[in-house]
């Protein structure tokens, strides 16, 4: 017995000194990185921006100062905020010690809405005088968009440059639903309404396919546009190119103008040494997008006037959300909280979402309209402003998006899973039970739904239709019998929107920021943003038992992690919702 508490006793002793080791070191980390933060990069003369692209582009850049640390499943996964992009552009064109830009874009990672946002920052920035030079082993076609802006655009001599076209490929989960005997019962309105045909097709509709042609053909016109423009290529020469493939080696890239020249980097980095007057032996002075925002002064307190930028990023739910997810109670809160304001003389909304809840997007939307009658509010739209992402948006005084946003699909739908043969047959559960009221257990996904039930699922679908397509009618003062032919849950691109008065111009975040000024009567303001992030450990240890979770699951299926997350999707999916597809994916 001695020995054995002897044993147990040098256990504890050996745990309780291995947590306090793990605590010191752990501190020693975190004050580490705190302090190497807290150190500003001075920019010097001849000062290159180093755009380096080739991480997630998200809205904001997420207050985290453990981003370079990588421990197990508290792995930080590294972005960048376009607002910081946009900043330090914009800074860059106006400071004497910034030369020019070196633009590196070989993974970009965003959408075509976020992408034409930064193309466009890039563009006023040449107005500046200023180099931009573009190099890469490997440009994707979206990389390529972005990039055909630069002065110089340089290859790898082994590269490869992609301009093929586009196209789409949505995922199914009919057969395997079928395989599970699970039933996706749907109530929809809305005949291209899309989102619910993974659970019920295994395959596109008609009316999808005309969707989906329509709204790719709308974002190339504009990509192969613009990228004619900016190297001074014939427009149907571009397309010809695209179609027939033309460019599958680094030769024909530069055969057909596509890049002014084919080079190692090294050779790139000695022409940038050159133009900054730098011998080639010595190191050129260059500043990364992060390091730079972070040495940008601070905002001018001084300037009682505000404009608030309400950040609405993700799926729209119920709750308070976080970075990624709308959450209707952080939203509305950010929302009033401008709005009572008196220092805040108008709101900008900035939208990047495919939607979500119908009864989340309602609240956000009242919130929207009481803020209308008060002050100035106008919508900035990103990558998608989509079903409930459109319902949040439409009460607003002006609403401004990308020619490749996806938005409209003014649509609902309800879907209720009947996993009664995948109890049953599958895993050997019955259910019984007893009820006092008729419908009592609407919903339940242990038996399917009798026609009284989808009698009154489809009654409650139809009525958040009429109300959804009354709000669009009432905020864009056009009939409701037009927004329902518009309508019908169908998808259009921002610039196919702004003919159907679905949008009131073409435009950047910059431009809704300067829209709103403008009806404020405001000549020098600050940007204010909300919902107000949440910094430093507190952001990194968000969620940290979901991110533990999620990181066993991909550390044991590899990339078959994408298929579970998919089924996993479609066997949870219950409620009324306004949103796109689960699977909407364009290959650019």
């Amino acid at each position: 017995m001695k020995q054995f508490f002897k044993f147990v006793f040098a256990t504890m002793f050996g745990v309780f000194l291995s947590l306090i080791l793990f605590v010191i070191v752990f501190s020693a980390l975190i004050f580490g990185v705190l302090d190497s933060k807290n150190e500003k990069v001075e920019i010097t003369e001849n000062t290159i921006l180093h755009l380096n692209l080739n991480y997630p582009i998200v809205e904001r850049t997420e207050d985290n100062p453990l981003n370079d640390l990588n421990i197990g499943p508290f792995k930080s996964q590294k972005s960048i905020g376009l607002n910081d992009i946009l900043t330090s552009i914009g800074n860059a064109s106006n400071d004497d010690n910034i030369a020019g830009i070196y633009l590196d874009a070989t993974f970009l990672m965003a959408g075509m809405a976020t992408t034409e946002e930064v193309r466009n920052a890039l563009i006023n920035f040449k107005k500046s005088g200023k180099f931009i030079i573009a190099y890469s082993e490997v440009y994707s076609q979206k990389a390529y968009y972005l990039v055909s802006v630069a002065d110089k655009i340089y290859l790898n001599p082994q590269g490869a440059l992609e301009l093929k076209g586009l196209s789409s490929n949505n995922m199914f989960f009919k057969g395997a639903l079928d395989k599970l005997e699970i039933e996706a019962q749907i109530i929809k309105v809305g005949t291209f309404k899309s989102a619910v045909e993974p659970f019920i097709l295994d395959k596109m509709s008609d009316a999808n396919r005309l969707q989906m042609s329509s709204l790719l053909n709308s974002i190339y016109a504009n990509f192969v546009i613009k990228i004619a423009e900016s190297r001074k290529l014939n427009i149907d020469s571009v397309k010809s190119i695209a179609y027939n493939l033309k460019v599958r080696s680094p030769q024909d890239a530069l055969k057909y103008k596509l890049v002014d020249g084919l080079k190692y980097k090294d050779e790139v980095l000695d022409e940038l040494k050159a133009k900054c007057k730098i011998a080639k032996d010595k190191n050129l002075s260059t500043v990364s997008v992060q390091d730079y925002a972070a040495s940008a002064e601070a905002v001018n307190e001084d300037v009682a006037d505000k404009i608030a930028v309400i950040y609405a990023n993700g799926e729209i739910n119920g709750g308070e959300g976080d970075e990624n997810t709308i959450g209707s109670e952080s939203i509305s809160r950010s929302l009033r909280k401008a709005r009572l304001d008196d220092k805040v003389k108008a709101v900008v909304l900035r939208v990047n979402s495919p939607g979500g809840s119908a009864l989340a997007s309602d609240v956000i939307w009242r919130e929207v309209l009481l803020t209308k009658k008060i002050k100035p509010i106008m919508v900035s739209m990103g990558d998608y402003a989509a079903s409930g992402g459109y319902y949040i948006a439409c009460a607003a005084d002006s609403i401004i998006a990308e020619p490749n946003t996806i938005t409209g699909s003014i649509g609902v739908f309800a879907i209720i899973p009947n996993m009664k043969g995948f109890f049953n047959n599958k895993l050997g559960i019955t259910f019984d039970g007893v009820k006092v009221g008729e419908f009592s257990d609407l919903g339940s996904i242990s038996r399917p739904l009798n026609i009284a039930e989808k009698m009154i699922l489809q009654k409650e679908v139809n009525r958040i239709y009429n109300d959804f397509t009354l709000r669009v009618a009432q905020g864009r003062n056009i009939s409701q019998a037009n927004v329902d032919s518009i309508g019908q849950g169908r998808v259009w691109t921002g610039s196919q929107a702004v003919k159907l008065k679905l949008v009131d111009k073409l435009g950047h975040l910059s431009d809704a920021i300067a829209s709103a000024a403008k009806k404020a009567n405001l000549k020098e303001y600050r940007l204010v943003a909300y919902p107000e992030q949440k910094s430093g450990l507190f952001s990194f240890l968000d969620k940290s038992g979901d991110k533990i979770k999620q990181s066993i699951l991909q550390s044991e299926l590899g990339d078959n992690y994408m298929y579970y997350h998919k089924i996993k999707q479609a066997t949870t999916q219950n409620g009324i919702f306004t949103k796109l597809p689960v699977e909407f994916g364009i290959n650019y």
